[in-house]
């Protein structure tokens, strides 16, 4: 259907040198827009979700109250406990997570940071650096600092690996760091903590013992995690939540989609650049259906039919929307290193996502062609002669 028509659509667009390079120039920047909201989504889904992923256990269980790791509600360590009851069940880990002020030893500025209690005894986090460091959270006082967390918190990792002992005020308490892990800021945190229990404690009196953020399962080699998970809600009944891991993961990206206007904007931005490049491409078609109008009024004349027309502008629109998008792509990956430098976020090019804005692109203009080509609807020959 493109192959006897294409040289036409080419020849026209190419024309006008100038308002084709206006085209594509339009389009990439819709294109940008697009990449640029997605990207900022999808890393604020993973950041947020990169503790959940890290737990090494197969069901969580959490506070009836807790909506997301921003605001969990604690809950007695006697309900999980209690399914050590069910014989599935191999081990079970309170953790303790709080968020408190970090006070920049060097400025004296203080930033809130996430603060993470585990029992040092055994390693339910599968962080980078963290099991090699799990003797050191033993002493009083003495945390593991996240080296990726923003340079507001101070030159904290470059002083660690010089050797020099390394102290902050934290609850206002001075504290130790003892070692460094990886796990990365995310859109609720911009740093974070792990420690022992009995520190966690330490740094927050007002946390009663056992009454913990998160209880963790573990589950014997080959037990069904849906089954357990089932029995488990009908055995605890409503005094806690009961979610596998993969639930926890998707409850907190659900929160970050629905319950907060940060997912909402992300998405209405992609939207607005959708809008912007369907103008664009529309005014650029417009103008050039516009412009030839006596010739598509001839060729209407001697017996083309209005699908000829439409083919011929869909196929204009297609080499704009691929031609428009190669720029985009290329600076959007640029613009994606840099935002990865200025805010530690895991903003990175996925094939996904390059295939969905190819795609919207492709629609936008399409859409764009299908509006303009309307206007030799009623181009009568007889008129414009």
């Amino acid at each position: 259907m493109f192959g006897g028509k294409l040289p036409l659509a080419w020849l026209q667009l190419k024309r006008e040198k100038t308002r084709l390079a206006v085209a594509l120039a339009g389009i990439a920047f819709a294109d940008i827009l697009m990449f640029m909201q997605l990207g900022f989504r999808d890393s604020l889904y993973y950041s947020n979700v990169r503790f959940h992923n890290s737990l090494q256990g197969d069901i969580v269980l959490l506070s009836p109250q807790s909506s997301a790791l921003l605001s969990l509600k604690p809950f007695s360590q006697r309900r999980l406990y209690r399914a050590l009851d069910l014989p599935a069940v191999k081990s079970v880990h309170p953790i303790y997570l709080d968020y408190t002020s970090w006070k920049n030893p060097v400025t004296g500025i203080p930033r809130n940071l996430l603060v993470v209690g585990i029992n040092p005894t055994s390693n339910i986090l599968n962080i980078p650096g963290l099991e090699q460091n799990l003797d050191s959270i033993k002493i009083p006082d003495v945390v593991l600092y996240d080296r990726a967390s923003r340079q507001e918190y101070g030159p904290i990792v470059a002083e660690f690996a010089q050797g020099k002992i390394v102290t902050a005020e934290v609850q206002r308490r001075l504290i130790k760091v003892g070692g460094l892990f990886t796990l990365g800021a995310s859109f609720g945190a911009d740093g974070n903590l792990i420690t022992s229990d009995v520190n966690f404690l330490r740094l927050f009196p007002i946390r009663q013992k056992g009454l913990i953020s998160i209880g963790l399962i573990r589950l014997k080699p080959g037990a069904n995690v849906e089954a357990v998970a089932k029995d488990l809600r009908k055995y605890l009944q409503q005094d806690v939540k009961v979610l596998t891991k993969q639930e926890f993961i998707d409850k907190e990206r659900q929160f970050w989609a629905s319950s907060t206007a940060i997912g909402f904007i992300f998405t209405l931005g992609t939207i607005m650049g959708f809008i912007v490049g369907t103008v664009i491409v529309y005014q650029i078609l417009y103008t050039e259906v516009a412009d030839h109008l006596v010739e598509y009024a001839t060729l209407k004349a001697i017996g083309y039919a209005q699908k000829y027309f439409l083919v011929v502008i869909l196929q204009e629109a297609l080499i704009l929307a691929i031609l428009g998008y190669l720029p985009g792509f290329a600076f959007a990956l640029f613009l994606y290193q840099k935002a990865r430098e200025a805010t530690l976020l895991p903003v990175f090019m996925s094939f996904a996502r390059a295939i969905q804005v190819l795609l919207l692109t492709i629609i936008m203009c399409f859409i764009s062609g299908a509006i303009a080509v309307r206007k030799l609807r009623s181009a009568d020959p007889a008129d414009i002669f």
